[in-house]
Order: C-alpha cells, then sequence, then structure tokens
C-alpha cells in the first residue's frame, strides 16, 4: 500500500506545446507497472483547451466543476458540465476544455500502452474552437 498524502504532488502548469490558455493539472495517480492507469484532475480558465490528440488505450473524463466544450475529429462541437462522464474511443482524436464564459474542472483517467498514454497533435485554432 502506498498513500500519497494530501499536498504531497505540487500542480503543475502543463506545456504550452499541449495547450492554449491558462491549465493547471494536478496529479492524482500514475500507477507503476504492471498496472497502466494514469489520472490527473485539470483545471481550464474560461477559453482554455487541449490542442488535438489521442490516447491508445482511450479516455475517460469525470467533470467535477464547470462547463466545458469538447469535439471529436469531423464532429460537432458538444457541450457538458459538472457531473458528466465524457469517453473518447482509442485512437479518436479529439481536443476538450472549458466553454469560453466558464471555467471547468474533470479529472482525466487513461492508460498507458508501452509507456505512453497520449499522442499530441496540432493546436486547436480560434476558427475551430469557436464552431467555424
Amino acid at each position: 500500500m502506498k498513500i500519497e498524502p494530501c499536498g504531497s504532488r505540487p500542480s503543475a502548469t502543463p506545456p504550452s506545446d499541449y495547450f492554449t490558455g491558462r491549465v493547471r493539472q494536478d496529479p492524482i495517480i500514475e500507477a507503476p507497472a504492471p498496472a497502466r492507469l494514469r489520472a490527473v484532475t485539470v483545471t481550464f480558465e474560461p477559453g482554455a483547451r487541449t490542442a488535438w490528440h489521442t490516447h491508445p488505450l482511450g479516455q475517460t473524463l469525470v467533470v467535477t466543476a464547470g462547463k466545458g466544450l469538447a469535439q471529436s475529429w469531423g464532429g460537432p462541437i458538444r457541450e457538458f458540465r459538472a457531473g458528466d462522464t465524457v469517453w473518447f474511443e482509442p485512437g479518436e482524436k479529439h481536443w476538450h476544455g472549458a466553454a469560453p464564459d466558464t471555467a471547468m474542472t474533470h479529472i482525466a483517467l487513461q492508460e498507458a500502452l508501452d509507456g505512453k498514454a497520449v499522442a499530441w497533435l496540432e493546436h486547436v485554432s480560434d476558427e475551430q474552437y469557436a464552431g467555424g
């Protein structure tokens, strides 16, 4: 058994290569092999969002606060709110983040395949974020 005391893992600002706007990440777990689970709480200020990305084994978002937006490549922008759960299929190209006027926090859960849990792609343009 391993207990991670509250406050023992510092918050982080993720690289701007992977996010647009103000974002904070708070680690939950990165389980040691052979387990593959990785989880992090992510807080997005209004208008902040991820870049397009994929996950080799899929991703689950548990929305804990606010209102957010998500889009899969070629699909419509979808809105979600606190209490919702969002699932992205393995390899599904997508982005997610806060609504333009409301912050959003979610717990992101994904598994790593061969040590890799995400493949980062290009930024979501302002036009794409606005639905254009």
